[in-house]
């Protein structure tokens, strides 16, 4: 999954991944700082997701590994509003909705 960045300095602020099946509430995946690369996951997703930068795009990258079901869902891209690592994102992608069939 990827998420272009435009409008702003893409490496002065954390990008975050949210996951969010039908009919449930949102998941907080992890975060990535783009100028670094450091990055932060809950603990659920460390062996599901990995999350990498491409500072000369401006793009953020999500890889899922060994899909199944229970991965299917619509995942977003949000930024917070400050260069902290707030978890008040404010800024939202438009979403990627993936699903995966038995």
């Amino acid at each position: 999954l990827s998420c272009k960045a435009s409008g702003y300095t893409f490496t002065n602020y954390w990008i975050h991944w949210v996951k969010q099946r039908p009919g449930q509430g949102l998941e907080w995946i992890g975060m990535i700082h783009p100028n670094s690369g450091s990055s932060n996951y809950n603990e659920k997703f460390k062996s599901k997701a990995t999350l990498t930068v491409d500072k000369s795009s401006s793009t953020a990258y999500m890889q899922l590994s060994s899909l199944t079901s229970e991965d299917s869902a619509v995942y977003y891209c949000a930024r917070p509003t400050y260069y902290s690592n707030s978890y008040a994102m404010d800024y939202w992608g438009q979403g990627t909705s993936v699903t995966v069939s038995s």
